[in-house]
């Protein structure tokens, strides 16, 4: 399984109404995190989950990367979060 696949597994535990994952570790090759473009390191999601409208930004970037803690312990460098309303 891809982590791109890892990631749009863990989040359906917030039954979104949308979500999109991209991996743009590409456009990092070189950068800190994927100096030699090797790993799938750098992800942008957009979603929409009832699970996050009642929370601050910071608590629903805070359950997003709780639910990802793993992937960043086994290399994902960063995460662009976009939260979109429904």
């Amino acid at each position: 399984m891809t982590r791109k696949e890892i990631i749009e597994h863990k989040l359906r535990a917030l039954n979104p109404h949308f979500l999109e994952v991209n991996d743009i570790s590409a456009s990092h090759a070189g950068h800190l995190g994927n100096p030699n473009d090797d790993g799938q390191t750098h992800f942008e999601i957009k979603i929409s989950s009832d699970a996050l409208n009642s929370g601050t930004k910071i608590e629903q970037h805070r359950a997003i990367n709780n639910l990802l803690k793993k992937e960043f312990i086994n290399g994902l460098h960063a995460l662009s979060i976009t939260i979109v309303k429904k």
